[in-house]
């Protein structure tokens, strides 16, 4: 292999240019338990972006502390859950629809599975693709609705988030 070959620059793929840029939105997350971030792009150009944090200006998971809920699941099992926040993915739909920008169409980068909760958003947003890094453990739903809404989810690898149950 020749010295060229070995420092030949291996340009990003357009999925990993804009999951690169969501883990730099990401960073900007106010909740310690989940900081993830959302990038929504058509036609290769950024539309809008949105990471987990409060609803605008309400006081943060990392100032006040944690709204700790806990949840009993259809299978009987425990969990708990921060309900102070707002998902990254939720947080960029809303971005849109603030400032006047479709997305209708668009494809959504995120670091998982969504929930069903912003399934049905994404779904209702007309966004047509989703890109995730990982699997999300309570996706079920949400990969059935995706599925009946033709909305094409990519996972790009194939293992649970773990995230910081706290």
């Amino acid at each position: 292999m020749s010295k060229k070959q070995e420092t030949e620059y291996l340009r990003p793929s357009w999925d990993e240019y804009f999951m690169d840029i969501m883990e730099e939105v990401a960073k900007r997350a106010t909740c310690d338990r989940g900081r993830s971030g959302c990038v929504i792009v058509k036609n290769k150009q950024i539309l809008t972006t949105g990471y987990v944090g409060a609803p605008r200006g309400l006081p943060h998971c990392d100032e006040v502390g944690h709204e700790i809920h806990e949840v009993i699941n259809l299978d009987g099992s425990k969990s708990k859950h921060c309900i102070r926040t707002t998902h990254a993915e939720q947080n960029a739909i809303v971005q849109a629809a603030r400032v006047g920008i479709s997305i209708d169409g668009a494809t959504l980068y995120c670091r998982m599975e969504p929930c069903y909760v912003c399934a049905k958003m994404i779904v209702n947003a007309g966004i047509k693709r989703v890109v995730c890094q990982r699997r999300y453990h309570r996706a079920q739903r949400t990969r059935e609705i995706f599925k009946q809404g033709r909305i094409e989810m990519e996972v790009l690898y194939d293992e649970e988030q773990k995230y910081d149950n706290k």
